[in-house]
């Protein structure tokens, strides 16, 4: 089987594959809609179905598991595939230059919620499979399937479920089409991604407003306790004060530092892609920033009043949300902990509210699988894949690391500037035609590598 027989494939089937793309994106499937959640699990389950996959809808504590199974000989190299069929809100609607759950191709690009995150990429893995059907028959190896409802709203019943299918879930390599590729539009390989903590702190002053005049200098001001607090968790360069929070981060390998080296950095470029031109830094603080570091990021603050009219008030209460990146070995529990330690210290009525958490994770990028992957993708795209350690951004891939003690590689097929989360989602057609010509290439090497 060579890459010519699967171009003449995709060619052929090119136009079937968008229609099943399209009814899949069609599908309102948000996070919070129980009722459409459970309409795309059920025409996700018809889809592998037809495909020969033994499927079936697991339930969890939240939206279902879609698992599916193609299992032809247990003592073959199985592979585990994840994804996530809900999708994010689409608010604000006056945003989008067309309906979000009705497909349109505009300049080569597929615009609907979910395009790129992660319907699209889902179904290109699946549409993989197909077309590796279609070109030899039966698969050289076994393949797991795990497609969850949740990962929008932080995979809150992932875990569980992992941990209570350890036995069924059982595989040599996970492997997860979800991101963005680099910006360079260098196909990507990402060996973890960064955890994350979310939390709220709360400073509460006094029972009502008060006004600023009458009460000025008597009633103090919860802001400005908030500030106070702020400044003595992270100081002006970034580093965070709170005591034991670097204590157990996992220093990057030799390897891994070769791989951050080799990665291109155009800092115009990027700096126009992100919206902010003023980078001051070089591509290998960059990258180590972005991978191996942790973050302390102010997502939002609410205190008073900012409307156009006059209100001259002390607020009573003060709230910061804020969320941190953690980096391999993090703990987000022990974490929490010190937080909690630390603001206690500072004040003991000043309330911290947990919002959630995930795992950081990361495989070692020395192991053989790690090499397989990367010459079975860069076979596929005709150009080596760029290979990162770490994503900078949270997917629930510890469970696969932890849990199963199983390596994960993560191989986005959405371009970089996809806009996932937010209006005119996309998806290059030819990214979403790459994806499943890189998953069919893959199945075919690794039948090779482990025959």
């Amino acid at each position: 089987m060579t890459l010519e027989e699967m171009d003449s494939v995709l060619l052929k089937q090119k136009n079937m594959y968008m229609e099943q793309l399209f009814n899949f994106l069609k599908i309102k499937s948000i996070s919070t809609d129980s009722e459409a959640i459970r309409q795309c699990a059920g025409v996700l389950k018809t889809d592998m179905e037809a495909l020969g996959i033994d499927t079936r809808i697991m339930e969890t504590g939240g939206n279902p598991v879609v698992y599916g199974e193609l299992m032809n000989d247990n003592n073959r190299f199985t592979l585990l595939i994840y994804g996530h069929y809900d999708v994010q809100a689409v608010e604000p609607l006056e945003l989008w230059e067309s309906d979000p759950f009705e497909p349109e191709i505009r300049n080569g690009r597929i615009y609907a919620r979910g395009a790129g995150d992660n319907k699209g990429q889902l179904m290109a893995q699946l549409l993989g499979i197909k077309t590796y059907q279609e070109l030899y028959g039966e698969l050289p190896i076994n393949i797991k399937f795990v497609f969850e409802g949740e990962e929008e709203l932080g995979s809150v019943h992932l875990p569980e479920f992992v941990d209570k299918n350890k036995d069924l879930l059982e595989a040599d390599l996970v492997y997860t089409a979800d991101g963005s590729s680099h910006n360079s539009g260098n196909p990507l390989i990402l060996l973890g991604v960064r955890g994350i903590l979310n939390f709220e702190m709360t400073v509460k002053t006094a029972d009502f407003d008060n006004h600023s005049g009458n009460t000025g200098n008597v009633v103090p001001n919860p802001m400005w306790k908030m500030i106070e607090l702020l400044n003595t968790m992270r100081d002006e360069d970034g580093k965070v004060l709170v005591d034991g929070f670097y204590d157990d981060i996992r220093e990057p390998s030799e390897s891994d530092l070769r791989l951050l080296s080799a990665l291109p950095y155009d800092k115009k470029d990027i700096g126009e892609k992100i919206g902010f031109t003023d980078l001051k830094l070089d591509g290998e603080t960059y990258y180590h920033r972005l991978t191996m570091e942790p973050s302390f990021n102010i997502a939002g603050m609410s205190s008073g009043y900012t409307g156009d009219n006059a209100k001259t008030i002390i607020p009573s209460t003060a709230t910061v949300s804020i969320d941190m990146r953690l980096v391999a070995d993090q703990d987000p529990a022990e974490i929490f902990k010190q937080i909690e330690s630390h603001v206690r210290a500072f004040d003991a009525d000043v309330k911290v509210t947990y919002r959630g958490a995930m795992n950081p994770s990361r495989t070692p990028s020395d192991l053989d699988i790690v090499q397989v992957v990367t010459d079975a993708v860069g076979e596929s795209y005709g150009k080596m894949p760029l290979v990162q350690p770490s994503m900078p951004g949270s997917l629930p891939d510890y469970v696969w690391t932890d849990y199963l003690d199983t390596p994960s590689i993560i191989m986005p097929y959405a371009n970089f500037d996809q806009h996932n989360h937010s209006p005119n989602e996309n998806l290059k057609v030819e990214n979403f035609f790459g994806g499943i010509k890189c998953t069919c290439n893959l199945v075919k090497t690794l039948g090779k590598k482990y025959e």
